[in-house]
């Protein structure tokens, strides 16, 4: 089998290189927001894939993080998967870019972090601010149907590895 590269695939060749992040994370409405760093080093898998591997402190203790991407040409959506070393649950993607083809907006399904022993809805999305900044952005949905943003993650280009350099 032997298809071409699409224009999908080609988006997802920007993220691949190092990064440098700042995170911030609201754990629970009205207490303050936890803010952390981290690195993060995406790489391709051939042209149809790419695989990001970060390290974050949190608290006192470190996570790691690996993030899987590609777009399945028959589906016609982007397809992952996201797993920590912090937990337990494997965050399967599924998504596509928004019209201004900037921001890649992934959905998913997890443990619900309000409503212990129950699945929640879950939404990451990618939106590239420039070739050397993006910002990675996480919300639930809630029981009233709102969305509520949880983590933004600014990320900053270290090293210039971007695909084809």
């Amino acid at each position: 089998m032997s298809e071409q590269p699409t224009s999908q695939h080609l988006w997802l060749q920007r993220l691949v290189g190092n990064w440098a992040c700042e995170y911030e994370c609201e754990m629970a409405p009205g207490e303050p927001a936890e803010r952390t760093s981290g690195t993060e080093t995406f790489r391709s898998l051939g042209d149809y894939w790419v695989i990001g591997e970060g390290v974050m402190k949190t608290g006192d203790c470190a996570g790691r993080t690996v993030m899987t991407l590609g777009y399945d040409t028959r589906k016609k959506q982007f397809v992952g998967s996201f797993i920590t070393s912090l937990m337990t649950h494997l965050w399967p993607y599924c998504g596509q870019l928004d019209s201004s083809a900037r921001k890649l907006i992934l959905d998913s399904e997890g443990p619900s972090f309000a409503d212990e022993g129950t699945m929640a809805r879950y939404q990451d999305s990618i939106e590239f601010i420039d070739d050397n900044h993006r910002v990675l952005s996480s919300q639930v949905l809630l029981s009233s149907g709102e969305w509520q943003r949880f983590m933004t993650a600014h990320y900053y280009r270290t090293l210039s590895t971007q695909a084809g350099q």
